[in-house]
């Protein structure tokens, strides 16, 4: 005999950074495990110091940190952490990523400009990582920055069935703010039997959240208008969207976003709109100034489909097959 056999069995450890705990505890409980104890602090310049309270020797390791502000500091904790488990010799390290930071800077519009979304795939990977999982990737080609398996979850499901219980379908038109998002809203109509719509816009190249909207390509006259989107920030592009769909003669516009950052004057924005409900999943946490005002704001939990995800990797399964219905 030349080596040595064991027989022992797979073993699943679930870990969580500070980001956004609420999240991380809802997809423990739908896996039926808990959140490995983890010491982290801040020290006196700002670095962040972390150890893992259990062993993860030969662990399929799952970790999930949300990419919300301060962002560089919670990317800056899940690097961190990977590295942790990778010298604490887990069997596997897959990285949980609800909203991927950087996903806007995917490619070069000018000269001189970087990469972003490439450079934290890599980073990632130079850490440690071994897999990516995410949910709705502001563009499918990040996919293919990270040298490893990447499952990319959709929030569509979740979002399009909640929509279809409280619209009369006979009245609804799904609106792609943009052209970049007609694919998705394309989905949408497929899952409602809804006609589509589309807001064309124009951004500024050298002012940041600037869009002029011009016009609205589709019948929206008397309809019950959704605008799909992955994300909103600070709220600019989707009030303007909505406000060209009243002057259209819309009769009501709902807003759906996977990822709603809102930041900087998305508080103000989103209160003051004529939209009649923002609907949200928590793959972010809601910023704090919108807490306590929540009467337009509707947030889903997406924990239930990264729980079944995470599921299916551990298991060997198949996470496409969670959304070959769409």
């Amino acid at each position: 005999m030349t080596g040595i056999k064991t027989t022992g069995e797979k073993k699943l450890m679930f870990f969580s950074g500070r980001a956004h705990p609420e999240l991380a505890e809802e997809v423990a409980q739908q896996l039926g495990v808990g959140v490995v104890p983890t010491k982290a602090f801040d020290f006196a310049n700002g670095e962040i110091y972390v150890r893992y309270q259990e062993s993860a020797r030969g662990a399929d390791c799952f970790l999930i940190q949300s990419h919300t502000a301060p962002i560089n500091k919670w990317i800056m904790e899940q690097l961190i952490m990977i590295d942790a488990l990778k010298r604490a010799s887990a069997r596997s390290i897959t990285v949980i990523v609800p909203f991927y930071g950087y996903a806007r800077q995917d490619k070069k519009h000018r000269g001189r400009e970087p990469i972003s979304a490439r450079l934290i795939a890599d980073m990632m990977k130079t850490a440690g990582a071994d897999r990516i999982l995410t949910v709705d990737l502001h563009t499918d080609q990040i996919q293919g920055f990270f040298d490893g398996p990447v499952d990319h979850l959709f929030a569509l499901p979740l979002l399009a069935d909640y929509v279809g219980r409280k619209v009369d379908r006979e009245k609804l038109t799904v609106v792609s703010p943009d052209a970049g998002r007609v694919r998705v809203a394309d989905r949408w109509c497929d899952r409602l039997g809804a006609p589509l719509a589309i807001v064309h816009k124009r951004r500024d190249k050298d002012v940041a959240n600037q869009v002029t909207v011009h016009e609205v390509v589709g019948e929206v006259k008397g309809r019950v208008c959704v605008l799909v989107d992955d994300m909103i920030d600070t709220g600019g592009t989707i009030c303007a969207a909505a406000d060209a769909l009243f002057a259209h003669g819309a009769e009501d516009v709902i807003v759906t976003a996977t990822h709603g950052v809102l930041s900087g004057p998305a508080s103000d924005r989103l209160k003051n709109s004529r939209v009649s409900e923002f609907v949200f999943t928590n793959t972010l946490p809601t910023p704090g100034e919108l807490s306590g005002d929540m009467d337009k704001i509707s947030v889903l939990s997406i924990a239930p489909t990264i729980a079944r995800a995470v599921r299916e990797v551990f298991e060997d399964g198949s996470v496409t097959s969670l959304f070959d219905e769409q």
